[in-house]
């Protein structure tokens, strides 16, 4: 897992995806004391930075092998991204998604030309429904996160983040199976640019592997910032303890505040999952007063029908 091998993944993918804007906000540096750069990847291709990972997987592969068509499991977003990729090569995307998926990603999906299987919300059900596919259909597995493609794929971002901005003191990601973290970690290790994750402490699988240095595999949790409810990767572990500074979690009423605050003062619509980030700087705020953080926004796929506001938090 090198340099190179994002900057390869970057040339294979460039055609098919956007190079999204870095986001910048007066009050929100103000409020954190520090400089803050948000790569806004919610304004990716199919909303999220999946889409680097998805169409470099993808774009891997040999046509003999292509023709027999690409499986993976995801909450979502990743699943519309394969759909996505596959449709550019004009190939079948079988995609497994929990029956507790949001609407918005399931439709997404099925928009993008995706085969839609749905399962229990369990990861073993996922990881079974997708084996029963790849075994019938011949196709080939694109694991969301433990995948090098996925994870030199979605090293892209940070590879252009770096490119946009002046010299980064640390990068900050979410974190749920580990390839954005993973991939970014790659990245920055090679920049000497420190890296944090930050994760809801409701799925907290992933601080829990960096203080036992194991992997250490969740237990059925549930977290408003839903794609970030699966484990940590294999692979991604690996690169995670030996790469990445830091593991911060946040609580759900911040990630609520976090989705909206930045809504509000960016002007641009995030999901829960890509507010984590935010929400452990407003947490922490030692640990990044001072610095030029670059922030990760992962995703804007929000449901608008039903945006999971608190009650309490009111307009501000």
């Amino acid at each position: 897992m090198t340099l190179e091998a994002v900057i390869q993944a970057q040339a294979r993918i460039s055609p098919h995806i956007h190079r999204t804007p870095v986001l910048t906000s007066r009050r929100l540096n103000d409020e954190a004391q520090a400089s803050l750069f948000f790569k806004a990847e919610n304004l990716q291709k199919v909303g999220a930075f999946k889409a680097r990972g998805a169409l470099n997987a993808v774009l891997s592969l040999d046509s003999d092998t292509l023709a027999r068509g690409v499986a993976t499991h995801s909450s979502g977003n990743h699943g519309a991204a394969l759909a996505y990729a596959a449709s550019i090569v004009g190939v079948t995307a079988h995609v497994v998604m929990p029956e507790d998926s949001l609407p918005n990603k399931i439709a997404a999906v099925r928009g993008y030309g995706g085969k839609l299987t749905v399962c229990k919300p369990t990861l073993a059900a996922r990881e079974a429904a997708c084996e029963t596919i790849v075994r019938e259909t011949g196709a080939t597995e694109i694991h969301p996160y433990d995948d090098d493609r996925i994870i030199t794929g979605q090293g892209t971002a940070a590879l252009e983040l770096l490119s946009q901005t002046e010299k980064l003191d640390l990068i900050i990601t979410p974190v749920g199976g580990g390839g954005l973290l993973a991939g970014t970690a790659v990245v920055a290790k090679d920049a000497r640019v420190s890296v944090i994750a930050a994760e809801p402490a409701e799925a907290d699988d992933a601080y829990m592997s960096w203080l036992a240095g194991k992997r250490i595999l969740p237990e059925s949790t549930y977290t408003i910032a839903d794609g970030l409810r699966t484990g940590l990767g294999e692979r991604n572990f690996a690169i995670i303890q030996s790469h990445i500074d830091d593991v911060l979690l946040v609580t759900e009423e911040a990630i609520i505040h976090a989705t909206h605050h930045l809504m509000h003062t960016l002007k641009t619509v995030v999901e829960p999952s890509a507010a984590v980030p935010m929400a452990a700087i407003l947490q922490n705020p030692d640990t990044f007063a001072g610095k030029r953080v670059g922030v990760i926004l992962s995703g804007g796929n929000l449901n608008l029908n039903a945006p999971p506001w608190l009650p309490s938090l009111g307009a501000e």
